[in-house]
């Protein structure tokens, strides 16, 4: 052979497999479930009730498994578990690492960076307030620059307090468990924190304080992340799918049952005024 046969040989294989390595690159989130028949999810370490990884067992028990079962079998698929965190999971989705996430807000940012599903459920905004503090009724209660608030920073919590409680002493901590700490130590009045956040703590440690509904009352919606994409084939299949799951009245049983089972939450005990 010739070395300009060679040669040309060679860069015909190479713009093959430049030409292979692009259309994966290109191929839609639906394209590459139904090819490989895997729907991969986020899944996060120490997120109960979202997401619970057992120690003994090394299952993940949760929301986000339970909802990813689900859609899977919708789209006749097996799940993989991707482990990340909440921090990492958008960068996951834009890297194609995972496929969708349970349990994201939309927040402004975000959507600049990764697509959403229509809402999963709505999660009601509370204050946990220390011991003896309250009753609190509304948040105009707590918009006062005497009222130590204290909030994981970075949070839809945080975002709330800003927007609504302006005038008050707000304290942005590096995690949700340090803005506990706070109010049970008594260094803050009150936590503002998802309800499905604040019930879990409250069964836990019941002496940090007393969880208030406050009026208005205030939800943040959730939803599911998905891959930025032109193609909303694959938006469209989960959105159809979580359309049957909350028709069904499948998106509370699985809260409900979770929050029970891995917070100790028992039905009866969420406020009236809570609708998922």
């Amino acid at each position: 052979m010739s070395s300009k046969s060679s040669i040309l040989q060679t860069v015909a294989l190479a713009a093959s497999l430049c030409v292979g390595t692009a259309a994966v690159a290109q191929e839609s989130s639906m394209a590459r479930v139904e090819r490989t028949k895997t729907l991969r999810v986020g899944v996060i370490s120490g997120a109960t009730p979202y997401f619970h990884k057992d120690l003994v067992s090394q299952k993940w028990e949760g929301f986000g498994p339970d909802f990813a079962t689900s859609l899977a079998q919708k789209l006749g698929a097996k799940v993989e578990l991707v482990e990340t965190t909440w921090g990492n999971s958008v960068m996951d989705l834009q890297t194609n690492k995972i496929d969708v996430m349970f349990g994201m807000g939309p927040t402004p940012a975000r959507r600049e960076m990764v697509d959403f599903s229509e809402m999963l459920f709505n999660n009601t905004l509370t204050a946990v307030c220390k011991k003896g503090y309250g009753p609190v009724k509304t948040w105009e209660q707590l918009n006062d620059p005497k009222v130590k608030i204290v909030v994981d920073v970075g949070s839809n919590q945080d975002q709330f307090a800003t927007k609504t409680l302006p005038k008050a002493n707000i304290a942005r901590l590096e995690s949700s468990g340090a803005a506990s700490m706070a109010v049970q130590t008594g260094r803050a009045d009150c936590q503002i924190l998802m309800v499905l956040l604040a019930q879990p703590l409250l069964a836990k440690r019941p002496d940090v304080g007393a969880m208030f509904v406050p009026e208005p009352v205030a939800t943040s919606s959730t939803h599911i992340g998905l891959p930025k994409s032109s193609n909303k084939d694959f938006e469209k299949a989960v959105n159809t799918w979580l359309l049957d799951v909350r028709a069904k009245g499948e998106v509370q049983s699985v809260i409900v049952k979770n929050m029970e089972k891995l917070a100790g939450v028992k039905p009866e005990s969420f406020p009236k005024q809570v609708k998922f």
